[in-house]
């Protein structure tokens, strides 16, 4: 800190005093948010029974909690999402690959790859069930299929972008189309696949919850629907306050993994 001037020390500081503004916003708007919710509801301004409150669905939480019947949906949830996410990735990094490897399959594939990436995921849904049944690999092929077009599609653009410079200066060594993948593509593309997966964790969650509504005895998509048939809105709510901290958790992690490739590489 002491090698830096005067005016970097006076940007340092203020950029510090911006991101703790920014959290403290941040919590106060949640806040203010929850307080205000809770407190309309209390007095009648609301109807609780339509909109809960937040007191309703942390006691409906923490019932759960004790009878150890959330962690059943939360690790159904988490299980599909994981899966259908890691296939995801696995496979668009495979099929972008090989477009990259073969200019006249992608001429072929792209049209496909673009009508299907436009293609409303949820009207897939009931097809899959006719075809695979009410199983949990529906829902797990649900979940990719909202995430895994777009991402070949983003990736293989990624991969064509790369510096042909660097790729000819491979060429000159002596290298061949394999060694400019390994050598340059791939970790020039890095950035890419990391902002792919952070993207697709969101699609991939999207995917199984639509999966779920249909064709599951269990997760949190399951919970959401029964507990709209019958009137319980304190579950309801509650699975979509779970969904959006799984969602953040599952972000961080892959923001957590970004920083450490950049740092590494």
């Amino acid at each position: 800190m002491n090698n830096l001037s005067t005016e970097q020390q006076t940007y340092l500081t203020k950029h510090r005093r911006h991101k703790r503004i920014v959290r403290i916003s941040r919590v106060l708007i949640l806040l203010a948010f929850l307080l205000i919710w809770e407190l309309t509801a209390r007095a009648g301004i609301i109807d609780s029974f339509i909109f809960s409150s937040p007191t309703k669905i942390a006691l409906c939480f923490f019932g759960m909690l004790l009878d150890k019947s959330i962690f059943l949906h939360l690790g159904v949830t988490l299980y599909e999402t994981l899966l259908s996410f890691l296939l995801v990735i696995a496979i668009s990094i495979l099929v972008a690959v090989a477009l990259w490897f073969s200019s006249k399959l992608s001429e072929i594939l792209d049209p496909y790859l673009v009508v299907l990436n436009s293609l409303p995921k949820s009207a897939l849904a009931p097809l899959l069930i006719v075809w695979l049944g009410a199983t949990k690999t529906t829902i797990i092929v649900a979940g990719m299929s909202v995430a895994i077009f777009g991402s070949i599609l983003s990736l293989y653009t990624s991969f064509t972008v790369v510096d042909p410079g660097k790729i000819k200066l491979i060429y000159t060594l002596g290298g061949n189309r394999f060694h400019a993948l390994s050598k340059v593509v791939l970790p020039s593309s890095i950035p890419a696949i990391i902002s792919n997966m952070k993207v697709n964790i969101g699609l991939c969650l999207v995917g199984v919850i639509i999966g779920e509504f249909l064709a599951a005895r269990d997760g949190l998509g399951y919970l959401i629907i029964y507990s709209s048939q019958v009137f319980k809105m304190d579950w309801l709510l509650m699975s979509i306050v779970l969904l959006c901290i799984m969602a953040t958790i599952l972000y961080s992690l892959i923001s957590l993994l970004e920083r450490w490739c950049l740092h590494r590489f």
